[in-house]
């Protein structure tokens, strides 16, 4: 579903239950924990925006629904929809936008989101880089081209806000062409480093990247979708984490590898131009 369709949908049946209430509009909108002005804005009809999750989940319980059918993934208005087991395991199909990934980051939207990515940060990655690690790993390159451009858009909206934490000596071994990138030209590496600096002095503050050192700090890849869940990637599936005290647990470790960061936000734009600068061939 487009997150258009999913806004449109939420105002509709945002508007069923402020009918069914019984209360005026200003009852409605204390009860839910915003005023009577942002209620209004989420019921006009050129509303695109969701509001925060706190909000989202302070209606669902409020009024006995599903957030699942208050975003129109479901039919079920009932909760039953909504009792989870504490670990799921899920596929990670591709196309981000029409697959759960795109429906968790909706549903954390106005919350932070914290994320340990597999390798260089799939919104980061120029086409090119996206190409070659396709034919390593066999995925489209088409969807994960518009995977990485749903990921920037996502970004630029003014409600966003993303912490993301590495490894330092990832993007040290990617300029020096190690590893995986061993067939991957410097002219490339070097396009993709200066495509990074740019995207994090353009995405600063809502998109925020940290670098530890990997010797010291262990992790692997996770995102945490504000206080809802936390989804572990392995692969070609998710392991997720509905319990409230696991999610908190994955939320300490988050912070702890930022704790223990080498180079903080303001500075990794600077620290991918200086890998650039010595990545690009000598004439």
């Amino acid at each position: 579903m487009d997150k258009r369709d999913i806004a449109e949908t939420f105002r509709l049946r945002l508007a069923t239950l402020v009918a069914r209430s019984g209360v005026n509009q200003s009852t409605f909108a204390t009860r839910i924990g915003i005023d009577r002005s942002a209620l209004s804005q989420l019921l006009a009809g050129s509303a695109t925006r969701l509001p925060r999750a706190e909000t989202l989940m302070n209606i669902a319980s409020q009024h006995n629904v599903s957030l699942d059918w208050l975003l129109g993934l479901s039919q079920d208005e009932g909760l039953a929809s909504e009792i989870r087991q504490s670990l799921e395991i899920e596929e990670a199909p591709g196309g981000f936008d029409r697959t759960l990934l795109g429906k968790w980051h909706t549903e954390a939207a106005g919350t932070k989101i914290r994320y340990v990515p597999a390798g260089i940060p799939d919104l980061l990655r120029t086409e090119e880089l996206i190409d070659y690690e396709a034919g390593i790993t066999m995925r489209d390159p088409g969807a994960q081209l518009g995977e990485a451009q749903y990921r920037i858009d996502y970004n630029r909206r003014p409600e966003t806000d993303m912490e993301v934490c590495m490894p330092r000596h990832m993007l040290e071994i990617f300029a020096r062409g190690l590893g995986i990138w061993s067939g991957f030209p410097p002219e490339a590496r070097a396009r993709q480093l200066a495509h990074m600096a740019r995207l994090l002095d353009d995405l600063y503050p809502s998109f925020r990247l940290y670098l530890y050192d990997g010797r010291k700090r262990y992790s692997v890849p996770y995102t945490i979708f504000g206080q809802i869940r936390a989804a572990i990637f392995m692969g070609n599936m998710y392991v997720v984490l509905n319990a409230t005290e696991a999610v908190r647990t994955l939320t300490r470790h988050f912070d702890d590898l930022i704790r223990a960061a080498e180079i903080n936000a303001h500075e990794t734009a600077g620290f991918a131009r200086h890998l650039h600068d010595v990545t690009v061939p000598a004439d």
